[in-house]
C-alpha cells in the first residue's frame, strides 16, 4: 500500500515538473519578450520588456469598470517578467539625472498622465511582485495622447529626437512619451 501511495505521489510531482518547466521555458509566451534599442551619439538605450496584446479588452481605466490596468495601480510596463532599461552613461530622463546602468522602470497610469518611475531593484524574476519603493530612483510623469488607431500589442519603441532620444510607449488608444538626454 505504501509503495503504491509512493509511486502515486512520484507520478503526480514529475507531471507536476513537467507541466512547470514546459510553462516556463518550452511554450510559447502570450505576452512574448521584446527589445527595444536606440544607438546614436555615444548614447546607448535598451529595453527589455514583453508584448501584451488587447484582445478586446478593456486596458487602462477604473477597477470598477474592469480594466485590466486600473489607474493608480503598479503596472510592470508590460507583461511576465519586469521591464527593464539599460543605459551605457549617464542621462536625463524626463528632464531628471539618472546614472549610468539598467533599471526596473515599471508605471502608474492615470487618466491624463502616467508616472513613469525607474527603481533599482533588477533581476526579479517573476513581474507579479511590486518593487521595493523604496528603491525608486527617479518619478516622471508623462502626459496621456490620444491616438487615432487601436495598438493591439504593447509597444515601446525608442525615437531620435533633437536632444538625444524619446521612448514612445503605446497600447490601445493611449500614447505616452519620456524624453531621454545624454548628459
Amino acid at each position: 500500500m505504501k509503495k503504491n501511495i509512493l509511486i502515486g505521489t512520484g507520478v503526480i510531482l514529475l507531471i507536476f515538473i513537467i507541466w512547470v518547466v514546459y510553462g516556463l521555458f518550452i511554450a510559447t509566451p502570450v505576452s512574448p519578450p521584446a527589445t527595444a534599442s536606440y544607438s546614436d551619439g555615444g548614447l546607448e538605450i535598451s529595453i527589455d520588456y514583453s508584448q501584451p496584446s488587447k484582445k478586446d479588452r478593456l486596458i487602462f481605466g477604473e477597477e470598477s469598470a474592469g480594466a485590466l490596468q486600473p489607474y493608480g495601480q503598479y503596472w510592470r510596463l508590460g507583461a511576465n517578467a519586469p521591464t527593464e532599461i539599460t543605459f551605457n552613461q549617464d542621462v536625463t530622463f524626463g528632464g531628471q539625472p539618472v546614472e549610468a546602468g539598467t533599471y526596473r522602470m515599471y508605471a502608474l497610469p492615470g487618466a491624463d498622465a502616467f508616472e513613469v518611475i525607474l527603481n533599482s531593484e533588477t533581476g526579479v524574476f517573476f513581474g507579479a511582485a511590486e518593487p521595493d519603493y523604496e528603491r525608486d530612483v527617479v518619478k516622471v510623469q508623462a502626459p496621456v495622447q490620444k491616438i487615432d488607431s487601436v495598438v493591439e500589442t504593447f509597444t515601446i519603441d525608442i525615437r531620435s529626437s533633437d536632444n538625444g532620444a524619446t521612448i514612445a510607449f503605446s497600447w490601445d488608444d493611449i500614447l505616452f512619451t519620456v524624453p531621454v538626454a545624454g548628459q
